[in-house]
């Protein structure tokens, strides 16, 4: 028995992973998890309510943008909307893992958002407050990637990549802001 509470050459507790064998009804969350797993939920819920704010913004202006020419930008909502659902959709996959329960309530949704939803009928406007939305989310995302550190690296991953593609929407957003 006392091999067992040996640590292996490698330094791995052996104690601390033959542990995570208890509490199944955890699931994905083990003794180990070193974040605040309430914070992160909350942070979480908060990036849900976020993007999905973006994704009826996106959506609105899809629908709405009319005009000669203006087909492409009609094209980069669309798929702009549909990559803010998957983001909303790996967030609420994430809540769920972590043992909570992602809030979906749209009574609250506009309240809970970072970004504003925009009902602009003018393309131009339209650029810019998703623009503007894009920018928020990456600030937001960046504070929470800083807030989480080395505690949580599984939401930290996927933090991480949500930023990169909200970055990509800035970019793209700015290269159809006519200057």
């Amino acid at each position: 028995m006392e091999q067992n509470t040996k640590p292996l050459a490698h330094g791995f507790d052996v104690q601390a992973i033959r542990q995570a064998a208890a509490n199944l009804d955890d699931g994905a969350v083990t003794d180990g998890y070193a974040a605040d797993r309430e914070a992160v939920i909350n942070m979480l819920n908060d990036a849900l309510a976020t993007e999905l704010v973006c994704v009826l913004r996106y959506k609105r202006h899809y629908y709405t943008v009319s005009g000669v020419g203006n087909g492409p930008i009609k094209a980069e909502f669309l798929e702009h909307a549909q990559q803010e659902q998957d983001h909303a959709d790996s967030l609420a996959e994430r809540i769920v893992q972590l043992n909570g329960s992602p809030n979906f309530n749209p009574a609250t949704l506009t309240a809970r958002s970072h970004a504003e939803y925009d009902d602009s009928d003018d393309v131009q406007a339209m650029i810019r407050s998703n623009l503007i939305a894009e920018r928020v989310a990456i600030e937001s995302y960046r504070q929470m990637i800083a807030a989480i550190g080395d505690k949580d690296p599984t939401t930290k991953h996927l933090l991480i990549s949500i930023m990169a593609v909200e970055e990509e929407h800035a970019d793209d957003m700015r290269d159809l802001l006519a200057h």
